[in-house]
């Protein structure tokens, strides 16, 4: 039982018509070459890091101009579409917020980022999401069909991946891919991305799909790039480099089968008695 993934790795910038236009073209070439399921990266619509111009770009969901383009560009291609993340007016501010779209154009589920990336890195890069956005409560973990099977999906963006209990939480439930999409930093990406991601697959017996946003940005944002599609046993199947493209694999749900039945952790969690803080 399988089917083909895809991850499109993009270079945004800050005007949502030139980005739907890039990501437009990449998910045509991925299903021209066989993708069934198609991911793109967080802030797929938008990269934009002075606060007035976000706010003044973004739109709710019933007025984006990004989001019907994309549904109706899955209804014409017949695929499952992630669109990674986009910026999103809401009644309390902005979300970033994750979009799973199915075959017909409908949207499956959505998916608002939990955790704030919230940094100060040692170059001097200071980041403060919580300043722009809210924080999503909610974990999702759809169903879809894809080939013969009943596929569940892991939903979550970028900074979630160092919190590995959202990760377990959704092989719990059965989850056969983890969608990571992100705009990773350059240092923090070469320090960590493919050692996480690689985690967050052996611990939960799960493909993991990563496309991520690459090169400079306007206003001189760096991102690492390095889109990538992980076996559940860890093993790399597809890494994007750093430039704009495509990265692809088949997908052979039975690895997933396989890898938790020889080390099978998800079922030997016991409770323990937390220690106490000094």
């Amino acid at each position: 039982m399988g089917f083909r993934a895809a991850c499109i790795q993009l270079n945004a910038g800050d005007e949502v018509v030139a980005n739907v236009a890039a990501a437009t073209e990449l998910i045509r070439m991925a299903k021209s070459q066989g993708a069934d399921f198609i991911a793109t990266p967080e802030m797929t619509n938008l990269m934009e890091n002075r606060s007035a111009e976000l706010h003044a770009k973004a739109q709710s969901e019933a007025d984006d101009i990004a989001l019907p383009r994309f549904c109706a560009l899955t209804r014409e291609l017949g695929i499952f579409l992630l669109i990674g993340s986009m910026a999103i007016k809401v009644s309390d501010g902005l979300a970033n917020r994750s979009f799973l779209i199915g075959p017909d154009g409908s949207i499956i589920a959505h998916y608002d980022k939990i955790h704030m990336f919230d940094v100060e890195l040692p170059n001097g890069e200071i980041y403060r999401e919580s300043k722009n956005y809210r924080p999503g409560s909610h974990a999702r973990c759809p169903t879809i069909p894809l080939g013969k099977a009943e596929v569940r999906v892991g939903m979550s963006i970028c900074y979630d991946l160092r919190f590995p209990d959202l990760y377990r939480h959704y092989a719990k439930l059965g989850a056969d891919i983890l969608c990571v999409p992100s705009a990773f930093t350059r240092p923090t990406g070469e320090a960590h991305w493919h050692v996480l991601l690689r985690a967050r697959a052996i611990e939960c017996g799960a493909f993991v799909l990563a496309p991520a946003q690459c090169g400079t940005h306007p206003r001189g944002r760096e991102t690492y790039g390095h889109s990538l599609i992980i076996s559940p046993w860890g093993e790399v199947l597809a890494d994007g480099g750093i430039h704009p493209g495509i990265s692809l694999a088949d997908i052979d749900l039975d690895e997933v089968v396989k890898a938790r039945s020889r080390i099978p952790s998800l079922r030997h969690d016991r409770p323990f008695e937390r220690a106490q803080s000094p």
